[in-house]
């Protein structure tokens, strides 16, 4: 007897959320499609190409014969220069064996939350924070519990604040500074006291999002999770290549594992994307390896931009914004516009022409501010500013 009922997906599949900020940028590149000329200041990625060197390097690896698979960890020179350039960083010695080459920093959430997710347990989150936490918590069926991220700290995570919420049903600690989609960096002082916290809560897994790690500003200098010994043997770190070296696309992240969870790492790689392409990993190599020029002016760059964002903005009628101290995110409060974030932010990009993210695709906190990434050109970013002025000048927000 045939079935006339369709195929059904796992009720997993209902609780999957998404990142708005390709949504607005599908939407922006439809909009300049048809003629409109659009200002993206939604997604967060570096506007500068990938240095040469690094292109060569792929280029060479292809023409070199590097075609086949690899090994599903990464390729020992680069998981060798990673531990490196960890080190090197840090001061903290890394073995090569403790890292995993993964394609792009999501990745590294997807394992860790799946590791530790199952209905019963609860997974603490910063909110406002990248979206995808919040989502895939909620698909393995663990309970997600914000952690709330707030202006009057500059942004930073309160460490009182965060281990008030640990229960013995927390499985695993999230937290990401320099932060999106906030820009905050969190003091030395305060992840000092987060960590002691910690030690009380043996129970407790951490992952540790440090993929601005290299994009501090004001002479602030990253604090690493890694430099804690009371917690290394229960910390997963997550970094990579994209931020840093401009190479969004080429998929490239990295993670250090202690054992055994690197080798569930290591068989959820092998069960899902093999290994992570061969040419871009030699492209990785030639990033850690090669000259750090083109990163210096990077940052350089986006810290001149941050000073004519946060300018600009405090002169917008209704909006104001902290200084935000890494990244290159601003996420400025706009609850005396009378908008609400979501609303704004599609109206922005409908009438005005500006692509930004409303603070609610960030997180239940995250209403009543909007984001804005300054990962574009400084004269763009002026003209986005002169036409979010006027666009707020003559539509006051009813707070609908």
């Amino acid at each position: 007897m045939t079935s006339t009922s369709a195929p059904r997906l796992v009720p997993a599949f209902s609780r999957i959320g998404e990142e708005n900020a390709f949504a607005v940028l599908a939407r922006a590149t439809d909009l300049a499609r048809e003629g409109r000329d659009i200002i993206n200041l939604g997604i967060g990625q570096p506007d500068f190409p990938t240095p040469d060197h690094i292109v060569e390097a792929a280029i060479k690896a292809l023409r070199d014969g590097h075609h086949g698979y690899t090994p599903a960890t990464g390729i020992l020179p680069l998981r060798e220069a990673v531990a490196a350039d960890v080190e090197r960083r840090t001061g903290v010695a890394v073995s090569p064996d403790e890292v995993i080459v993964v394609p792009g920093g999501k990745v590294t959430m997807f394992m860790a939350i799946l590791m530790f997710g199952e209905p019963g347990a609860e997974i603490l989150y910063p909110d406002p924070g990248f979206p995808i936490y919040r989502s895939m918590i909620e698909f393995t069926g663990a309970t997600p519990v914000p952690v709330p991220i707030r202006e009057e700290n500059g942004f930073a995570f309160s460490a009182a604040e965060t281990l008030a919420l640990i229960t013995p049903k927390t499985r695993l600690l999230i937290l990401n500074s320099p932060a999106n989609p906030t820009g905050g960096v969190t003091p030395k002082a305060e992840i000092d006291a987060l960590v002691k916290g910690l030690e009380a809560h043996p129970h407790v897994a951490i992952l540790s999002d440090e993929i601005y790690s290299q994009m501090s500003y004001d002479g602030l200098q990253h604090v690493s999770l890694l430099t804690y010994p009371s917690i290394r043997d229960r910390l997963i770190l997550l970094d990579g290549w994209s931020k840093t070296y401009a190479m969004t696309g080429w998929r490239m992240g990295f993670s250090l594992w202690p054992k055994p969870w690197g080798d569930a790492a290591r068989k959820l790689a092998v069960n899902s994307y093999s290994c992570v392409n061969a040419s871009a990993q030699w492209a990785g190599l030639a990033a850690l390896t090669g000259p750090q020029d083109a990163v210096h002016a990077m940052v350089a760059e986006f810290d001149r931009r941050r000073k004519i964002v946060v300018d600009g903005l405090n002169q917008l009628p209704g909006v104001s914004s902290v200084v935000p101290k890494g990244a290159f995110y601003a996420f400025p409060n706009i609850r005396a516009t009378g908008w609400k974030a979501k609303p704004l932010a599609s109206a922005l990009l409908e009438k005005a022409g500006v692509a930004t993210i409303g603070g609610p695709d960030f997180g239940v906190y995250g209403e009543g501010y909007i984001r804005l990434s300054y990962a574009n050109s400084a004269e763009n970013i002026r003209r986005a500013l002169a036409r979010m002025g006027e666009f707020l000048g003559a539509n006051p927000g009813t707070g609908a």
